[in-house]
Protein backbone atom coordinates (compact mmCIF):
# COMPACT_ATOMS: atom_id res chain seq x y z
CA UNK A 1 0.00 0.00 0.00
CA UNK A 2 1.38 3.23 -0.53
CA UNK A 3 0.26 7.31 -0.23
CA UNK A 4 -0.52 9.27 -3.34
CA UNK A 5 -0.32 12.37 -4.19
CA UNK A 6 -0.59 15.12 -7.46
CA UNK A 7 0.80 18.25 -6.91
CA UNK A 8 0.15 21.55 -9.08
CA UNK A 9 -0.92 18.93 -11.92
CA UNK A 10 -1.95 20.04 -14.92
CA UNK A 11 -2.96 18.40 -18.86
CA UNK A 12 -3.04 20.19 -22.02
CA UNK A 13 -3.37 18.29 -24.65
CA UNK A 14 -1.85 18.88 -28.33
CA UNK A 15 -4.74 20.83 -29.60
CA UNK A 16 -4.93 23.14 -26.71
CA UNK A 17 -7.59 21.79 -24.71
CA UNK A 18 -6.93 22.11 -20.81
CA UNK A 19 -8.45 18.58 -19.56
CA UNK A 20 -6.76 18.97 -15.52
CA UNK A 21 -5.43 22.42 -13.97
CA UNK A 22 -3.24 23.40 -10.97
CA UNK A 23 -5.04 19.50 -9.71
CA UNK A 24 -4.15 19.24 -6.02
CA UNK A 25 -4.62 16.30 -3.93
CA UNK A 26 -3.48 13.75 -1.69
CA UNK A 27 -5.07 9.94 -1.25
CA UNK A 28 -3.88 8.35 2.24
CA UNK A 29 -2.78 5.20 2.78
CA UNK A 30 -5.52 2.23 2.69
CA UNK A 31 -7.79 5.41 1.23
CA UNK A 32 -10.77 4.26 -1.29
CA UNK A 33 -10.57 8.01 -2.52
CA UNK A 34 -13.61 8.97 -5.64
CA UNK A 35 -13.49 11.13 -8.06
CA UNK A 36 -16.69 12.05 -9.24
CA UNK A 37 -17.67 14.76 -11.60
CA UNK A 38 -19.87 15.22 -14.47
CA UNK A 39 -18.12 14.27 -18.36
CA UNK A 40 -15.39 16.50 -19.73
CA UNK A 41 -14.68 17.03 -15.92
CA UNK A 42 -10.47 15.67 -15.95
CA UNK A 43 -11.43 13.17 -13.42
CA UNK A 44 -10.30 10.16 -16.44
CA UNK A 45 -7.67 12.05 -17.24
CA UNK A 46 -6.54 12.50 -13.77
CA UNK A 47 -6.62 8.56 -13.09
CA UNK A 48 -4.24 7.96 -16.03
CA UNK A 49 -2.03 10.17 -15.69
CA UNK A 50 -1.92 8.89 -12.13
CA UNK A 51 -1.38 5.39 -14.26
CA UNK A 52 1.00 6.74 -16.30
CA UNK A 53 -0.97 6.35 -19.61
CA UNK A 54 -1.17 10.38 -19.75
CA UNK A 55 1.69 12.27 -19.37
CA UNK A 56 1.45 15.61 -17.06
CA UNK A 57 1.73 19.13 -18.97
CA UNK A 58 3.03 20.08 -14.87
CA UNK A 59 3.40 19.90 -11.85
CA UNK A 60 4.33 16.15 -9.48
CA UNK A 61 2.78 12.66 -9.19
CA UNK A 62 3.59 10.93 -6.05
CA UNK A 63 3.22 7.13 -5.26
CA UNK A 64 4.53 6.43 -1.86
CA UNK A 65 7.96 8.63 -1.62
CA UNK A 66 8.89 8.00 -5.70
CA UNK A 67 8.07 11.13 -7.93
CA UNK A 68 6.73 8.87 -10.92
CA UNK A 69 6.56 11.36 -14.06
CA UNK A 70 9.02 9.88 -15.65
CA UNK A 71 8.63 6.18 -14.60
CA UNK A 72 6.80 3.79 -17.08
CA UNK A 73 3.31 2.47 -16.43
CA UNK A 74 4.75 -0.99 -15.63
CA UNK A 75 7.10 0.34 -13.01
CA UNK A 76 4.69 2.04 -11.19
CA UNK A 77 3.08 -1.14 -8.86
CA UNK A 78 -0.41 -0.25 -10.01
CA UNK A 79 -3.22 -2.18 -11.23
CA UNK A 80 -5.94 -0.66 -13.30
CA UNK A 81 -9.32 -1.92 -13.85
CA UNK A 82 -11.08 -0.67 -17.25
CA UNK A 83 -14.36 -0.02 -17.76
CA UNK A 84 -13.98 -1.97 -20.65
CA UNK A 85 -13.08 -5.34 -18.82
CA UNK A 86 -10.18 -5.35 -21.42
CA UNK A 87 -9.68 -9.35 -21.33
CA UNK A 88 -8.08 -11.24 -23.61
CA UNK A 89 -11.10 -13.23 -25.26
CA UNK A 90 -8.50 -16.33 -26.60
CA UNK A 91 -7.59 -16.67 -22.88
CA UNK A 92 -9.80 -18.56 -20.15
CA UNK A 93 -10.30 -16.77 -16.71
CA UNK A 94 -7.48 -18.23 -15.14
CA UNK A 95 -5.09 -17.10 -17.96
CA UNK A 96 -6.72 -13.40 -17.71
CA UNK A 97 -6.41 -13.40 -14.11
CA UNK A 98 -2.80 -14.45 -14.01
CA UNK A 99 -1.45 -12.51 -17.67
CA UNK A 100 0.30 -9.79 -16.21
CA UNK A 101 2.22 -12.32 -13.51
CA UNK A 102 3.31 -13.98 -16.43
CA UNK A 103 4.89 -11.45 -18.31
CA UNK A 104 6.88 -10.80 -15.02
CA UNK A 105 8.16 -14.22 -14.83
CA UNK A 106 6.54 -15.06 -11.78
CA UNK A 107 6.74 -19.20 -11.37
CA UNK A 108 3.68 -20.86 -12.43
CA UNK A 109 2.90 -22.83 -8.82
CA UNK A 110 2.73 -18.94 -7.74
CA UNK A 111 0.85 -17.59 -9.92
CA UNK A 112 -1.74 -20.64 -9.92
CA UNK A 113 -1.78 -20.44 -6.02
CA UNK A 114 -2.40 -16.54 -6.43
CA UNK A 115 -4.65 -17.17 -9.36
CA UNK A 116 -6.82 -19.35 -7.08
CA UNK A 117 -7.04 -17.29 -3.88
CA UNK A 118 -8.07 -14.09 -6.05
CA UNK A 119 -10.85 -16.53 -7.71
CA UNK A 120 -11.99 -17.90 -4.56
CA UNK A 121 -12.54 -14.51 -3.23
CA UNK A 122 -14.53 -13.15 -6.05
CA UNK A 123 -16.44 -16.27 -6.21
CA UNK A 124 -15.03 -17.53 -9.72
CA UNK A 125 -13.62 -20.93 -8.29
CA UNK A 126 -15.91 -22.53 -10.72
CA UNK A 127 -15.38 -19.90 -13.48
CA UNK A 128 -11.43 -20.55 -14.11
CA UNK A 129 -11.55 -22.40 -17.56
CA UNK A 130 -14.23 -20.72 -19.14
CA UNK A 131 -13.69 -17.80 -21.80
CA UNK A 132 -14.52 -14.65 -21.48
CA UNK A 133 -17.98 -14.69 -23.96
CA UNK A 134 -19.33 -17.46 -21.86
CA UNK A 135 -19.42 -14.99 -18.75
CA UNK A 136 -22.07 -12.79 -17.71
CA UNK A 137 -21.58 -8.72 -17.26
CA UNK A 138 -20.52 -8.99 -13.43
CA UNK A 139 -18.50 -11.91 -13.80
CA UNK A 140 -16.25 -10.33 -16.70
CA UNK A 141 -15.81 -7.44 -13.99
CA UNK A 142 -14.89 -9.70 -11.44
CA UNK A 143 -12.13 -10.89 -13.38
CA UNK A 144 -10.88 -7.77 -14.53
CA UNK A 145 -10.83 -7.01 -11.02
CA UNK A 146 -9.22 -10.38 -10.04
CA UNK A 147 -6.43 -9.86 -12.81
CA UNK A 148 -5.67 -6.25 -10.91
CA UNK A 149 -5.98 -8.21 -7.15
CA UNK A 150 -3.31 -11.05 -8.11
CA UNK A 151 -0.92 -8.44 -8.40
CA UNK A 152 -0.31 -7.28 -5.23
CA UNK A 153 0.00 -3.41 -5.93
CA UNK A 154 0.37 -0.14 -4.08
CA UNK A 155 -2.53 0.78 -5.31
CA UNK A 156 -5.77 -0.15 -7.21
CA UNK A 157 -7.20 2.33 -10.11
CA UNK A 158 -10.54 2.37 -11.36
CA UNK A 159 -11.94 4.11 -14.04
CA UNK A 160 -15.86 3.54 -14.45
CA UNK A 161 -15.91 -0.35 -13.69
CA UNK A 162 -19.61 -0.27 -12.82
CA UNK A 163 -20.60 2.01 -15.79
CA UNK A 164 -20.92 -1.16 -18.05
CA UNK A 165 -23.93 -3.06 -16.20
CA UNK A 166 -27.32 -2.79 -15.49
CA UNK A 167 -29.04 -0.91 -12.82
CA UNK A 168 -29.49 -4.21 -10.53
CA UNK A 169 -25.91 -5.32 -10.94
CA UNK A 170 -24.57 -2.29 -10.71
CA UNK A 171 -26.01 -1.88 -7.64
CA UNK A 172 -25.13 -5.30 -6.24
CA UNK A 173 -21.34 -4.78 -7.81
CA UNK A 174 -20.85 -1.61 -5.97
CA UNK A 175 -21.46 -3.06 -2.46
CA UNK A 176 -18.81 -6.47 -3.55
CA UNK A 177 -16.31 -3.87 -4.24
CA UNK A 178 -16.32 -1.68 -1.21
CA UNK A 179 -16.44 -4.90 0.95
CA UNK A 180 -13.53 -6.26 -1.32
CA UNK A 181 -11.54 -2.93 -0.94
CA UNK A 182 -12.38 -3.17 3.21
CA UNK A 183 -10.97 -6.77 3.12
CA UNK A 184 -7.83 -5.78 1.04
CA UNK A 185 -6.96 -2.45 2.30
CA UNK A 186 -5.16 -1.42 -0.46
CA UNK A 187 -5.00 2.14 -1.30
CA UNK A 188 -8.12 2.79 -4.23
CA UNK A 189 -8.36 5.72 -6.71
CA UNK A 190 -11.86 5.09 -8.46
CA UNK A 191 -13.15 7.22 -11.15
CA UNK A 192 -16.88 7.70 -11.65
CA UNK A 193 -19.90 10.32 -13.03
CA UNK A 194 -22.23 8.84 -10.80
CA UNK A 195 -22.52 10.65 -7.65
CA UNK A 196 -24.24 7.90 -5.73
CA UNK A 197 -21.74 5.47 -6.38
CA UNK A 198 -19.45 8.02 -4.80
CA UNK A 199 -21.72 8.35 -1.78
CA UNK A 200 -21.43 5.36 -1.34
CA UNK A 201 -18.46 3.97 -1.54
CA UNK A 202 -15.94 6.63 -1.42
CA UNK A 203 -13.68 7.12 2.31
CA UNK A 204 -13.81 10.59 0.63
CA UNK A 205 -14.91 12.02 -2.45
CA UNK A 206 -13.16 14.49 -4.62
CA UNK A 207 -15.60 16.55 -6.77
CA UNK A 208 -14.18 17.68 -10.28
CA UNK A 209 -15.60 20.08 -12.66
CA UNK A 210 -13.51 21.36 -15.75
CA UNK A 211 -10.56 20.00 -14.86
CA UNK A 212 -10.51 21.76 -11.61
CA UNK A 213 -11.01 20.04 -8.19
CA UNK A 214 -14.29 21.77 -6.56
CA UNK A 215 -14.37 20.48 -3.35
CA UNK A 216 -12.72 16.91 -1.58
CA UNK A 217 -14.45 15.73 1.86
CA UNK A 218 -15.78 12.90 3.35
CA UNK A 219 -19.53 11.91 1.77
CA UNK A 220 -21.48 13.13 4.65
CA UNK A 221 -19.71 16.66 4.77
CA UNK A 222 -20.27 17.21 0.64
CA UNK A 223 -23.93 16.57 1.55
CA UNK A 224 -24.42 18.82 4.70
CA UNK A 225 -21.43 21.34 3.72
CA UNK A 226 -21.32 21.81 -0.08
CA UNK A 227 -18.81 24.71 -0.56
CA UNK A 228 -20.66 26.20 -3.51
CA UNK A 229 -23.51 25.92 -5.94
CA UNK A 230 -22.30 23.24 -8.46
CA UNK A 231 -21.25 20.87 -5.43
CA UNK A 232 -24.47 21.66 -3.71
CA UNK A 233 -26.78 20.49 -7.00
CA UNK A 234 -24.37 17.60 -7.84
CA UNK A 235 -24.37 15.50 -4.44
CA UNK A 236 -27.75 14.25 -3.51
CA UNK A 237 -31.33 12.32 -5.46
CA UNK A 238 -33.01 14.31 -6.23
CA UNK A 239 -30.84 17.00 -6.57
CA UNK A 240 -30.94 20.17 -4.31
CA UNK A 241 -33.50 22.16 -5.13
CA UNK A 242 -32.29 26.07 -5.50
CA UNK A 243 -34.48 29.11 -5.90
CA UNK A 244 -32.92 32.87 -6.19
CA UNK A 245 -34.87 35.34 -3.72
CA UNK A 246 -33.12 37.85 -1.29
CA UNK A 247 -33.74 39.00 2.18
CA UNK A 248 -35.10 41.34 3.81
CA UNK A 249 -34.96 42.86 7.57
CA UNK A 250 -38.26 43.10 9.60
CA UNK A 251 -38.50 44.25 13.03
CA UNK A 252 -35.49 43.21 13.98
CA UNK A 253 -35.63 39.36 12.06
CA UNK A 254 -34.49 38.48 8.76
CA UNK A 255 -37.19 36.97 6.36
CA UNK A 256 -35.92 35.30 3.26
CA UNK A 257 -38.62 36.35 0.25
CA UNK A 258 -39.10 33.97 -2.32
CA UNK A 259 -41.24 35.73 -4.89
CA UNK A 260 -44.27 36.41 -3.57
CA UNK A 261 -43.76 34.27 -0.54
CA UNK A 262 -41.92 35.38 2.73
CA UNK A 263 -40.44 32.37 5.25
CA UNK A 264 -38.95 33.67 9.08
CA UNK A 265 -35.73 32.79 9.23
CA UNK A 266 -34.39 31.56 12.75
CA UNK A 267 -31.63 33.78 14.34
CA UNK A 268 -29.50 30.87 15.09
CA UNK A 269 -28.67 30.82 11.30
CA UNK A 270 -24.40 31.61 10.37
CA UNK A 271 -24.45 35.88 10.48
CA UNK A 272 -23.00 35.27 6.61
CA UNK A 273 -26.61 34.73 6.01
CA UNK A 274 -28.21 37.21 8.50
CA UNK A 275 -26.27 39.86 7.80
CA UNK A 276 -26.87 39.98 4.26
CA UNK A 277 -30.37 41.56 4.64
CA UNK A 278 -31.22 43.57 1.46
CA UNK A 279 -29.82 41.25 -0.68
CA UNK A 280 -29.93 39.13 -3.30
CA UNK A 281 -29.07 35.06 -2.32
CA UNK A 282 -29.84 31.63 -3.91
CA UNK A 283 -31.52 29.16 -1.33
CA UNK A 284 -30.70 25.56 -1.70
CA UNK A 285 -33.42 23.07 -0.24
CA UNK A 286 -32.93 19.56 -0.38
CA UNK A 287 -36.17 17.66 -1.29
CA UNK A 288 -35.87 15.74 1.88
CA UNK A 289 -36.07 19.11 3.69
CA UNK A 290 -39.63 19.58 2.70
CA UNK A 291 -42.49 18.19 4.70
CA UNK A 292 -45.98 18.39 3.52
CA UNK A 293 -48.57 20.79 5.63
CA UNK A 294 -52.37 19.83 6.08
CA UNK A 295 -54.84 22.86 5.62
CA UNK A 296 -55.46 24.60 7.79
CA UNK A 297 -51.37 24.39 9.82
CA UNK A 298 -50.18 27.81 10.00
CA UNK A 299 -46.15 28.42 9.46
CA UNK A 300 -44.08 30.77 9.44
CA UNK A 301 -41.89 28.84 7.63
CA UNK A 302 -43.51 27.25 4.48
CA UNK A 303 -44.07 27.89 0.97
CA UNK A 304 -47.27 27.13 -1.44
CA UNK A 305 -47.15 26.17 -5.18
CA UNK A 306 -48.68 24.06 -7.44
CA UNK A 307 -47.77 20.64 -8.78
CA UNK A 308 -46.32 19.87 -11.40
CA UNK A 309 -45.69 16.61 -11.52
CA UNK A 310 -46.04 13.34 -9.06
CA UNK A 311 -44.08 10.54 -8.93
CA UNK A 312 -44.52 7.58 -6.88
CA UNK A 313 -41.28 5.28 -6.05
CA UNK A 314 -43.28 2.98 -3.27
CA UNK A 315 -41.27 4.47 -0.02
CA UNK A 316 -41.50 8.00 -1.97
CA UNK A 317 -43.66 10.31 -3.38
CA UNK A 318 -41.80 13.03 -5.41
CA UNK A 319 -43.79 16.20 -5.87
CA UNK A 320 -42.58 18.07 -8.38
CA UNK A 321 -43.54 22.00 -7.61
CA UNK A 322 -43.14 25.43 -9.49
CA UNK A 323 -42.60 28.00 -7.44
CA UNK A 324 -42.84 31.65 -7.92
CA UNK A 325 -39.13 32.84 -7.93
CA UNK A 326 -36.55 32.75 -10.29
CA UNK A 327 -35.04 29.74 -11.41
CA UNK A 328 -31.17 28.91 -10.91
CA UNK A 329 -28.68 27.33 -12.95
CA UNK A 330 -25.66 25.50 -12.38
CA UNK A 331 -22.86 26.28 -15.67
CA UNK A 332 -23.90 22.69 -17.69
CA UNK A 333 -27.91 23.48 -16.78
CA UNK A 334 -27.35 26.88 -17.87
CA UNK A 335 -25.95 25.50 -22.02
CA UNK A 336 -28.96 23.43 -22.14
CA UNK A 337 -31.85 25.90 -21.22
CA UNK A 338 -30.19 28.30 -23.72
CA UNK A 339 -30.37 26.26 -25.73
CA UNK A 340 -33.72 25.28 -25.37
CA UNK A 341 -35.07 28.24 -24.70
CA UNK A 342 -32.83 31.30 -25.50
CA UNK A 343 -31.76 33.57 -22.91
CA UNK A 344 -34.55 35.60 -22.73
CA UNK A 345 -36.59 32.22 -21.69
CA UNK A 346 -34.07 31.71 -18.83
CA UNK A 347 -34.61 34.52 -17.38
CA UNK A 348 -38.00 34.24 -16.54
CA UNK A 349 -37.88 30.34 -15.96
CA UNK A 350 -39.60 29.89 -12.85
CA UNK A 351 -37.72 27.86 -9.62
CA UNK A 352 -38.51 23.93 -10.12
CA UNK A 353 -38.84 22.10 -6.70
CA UNK A 354 -38.90 18.97 -5.84
CA UNK A 355 -40.34 17.19 -2.36
CA UNK A 356 -39.70 14.12 -0.80
CA UNK A 357 -42.97 13.12 0.97
CA UNK A 358 -44.45 10.39 2.65
CA UNK A 359 -46.45 7.77 -0.33
CA UNK A 360 -49.63 8.04 1.26
CA UNK A 361 -50.38 11.61 0.45
CA UNK A 362 -53.08 11.82 -2.49
CA UNK A 363 -51.29 15.03 -4.82
CA UNK A 364 -51.70 15.28 -8.48
CA UNK A 365 -50.11 17.42 -11.03
CA UNK A 366 -52.72 20.47 -10.82
CA UNK A 367 -53.25 20.90 -7.06
CA UNK A 368 -51.98 22.78 -5.30
CA UNK A 369 -49.47 21.96 -2.00
CA UNK A 370 -48.02 23.65 1.25
CA UNK A 371 -44.76 22.79 1.93
CA UNK A 372 -42.93 23.39 5.72
CA UNK A 373 -39.62 24.18 5.22
CA UNK A 374 -36.56 22.53 7.47
CA UNK A 375 -34.39 26.44 7.47
CA UNK A 376 -31.83 24.40 9.88
CA UNK A 377 -30.80 22.39 6.90
CA UNK A 378 -31.22 24.88 3.85
CA UNK A 379 -27.98 26.30 2.39
CA UNK A 380 -27.65 29.82 1.00
CA UNK A 381 -25.76 30.84 -1.75
CA UNK A 382 -23.67 33.94 -3.11
CA UNK A 383 -25.42 34.67 -6.43
CA UNK A 384 -22.15 36.11 -7.85
CA UNK A 385 -19.14 34.01 -6.60
CA UNK A 386 -21.75 30.63 -6.17
CA UNK A 387 -19.70 29.79 -2.81
CA UNK A 388 -21.57 29.10 0.26
CA UNK A 389 -22.77 31.74 2.81
CA UNK A 390 -21.10 30.16 5.69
Amino acid sequence: MAELAFEGVSKVFADGTEAVRDFNLDVGDGELMILVGPSGSGKSTALRMLAGLEDATAGTIRIGSRVVNDIAPKDRDIAMVFQSYALYPHMDVAANMGFALKMQRTPREAIAERVGAAAQRLGLSDLVSRRPRALSGGQRQRVAVGRAIVREPQAFLMDEPLSNLDAKLRVEMRAYLARLRQELGTTTVYVTHDQVEAMTMGDRVAVMRDGHLEQCDRPQVLYDRPANLFVGGFIGSPEMNFARGHLESVDGDVDLVLGGQRLRLHSHLPDAVLMRAGEPVVVGIRPETLSYLPPGVDSDHAIEAPVVLVESLGSDLLVHCELDAPAVFTEDQLEVAQEVGGATAVDEVRARFTARLEPGLRLAAGDRVRLAVDLDRAHFFDPDTTLALR
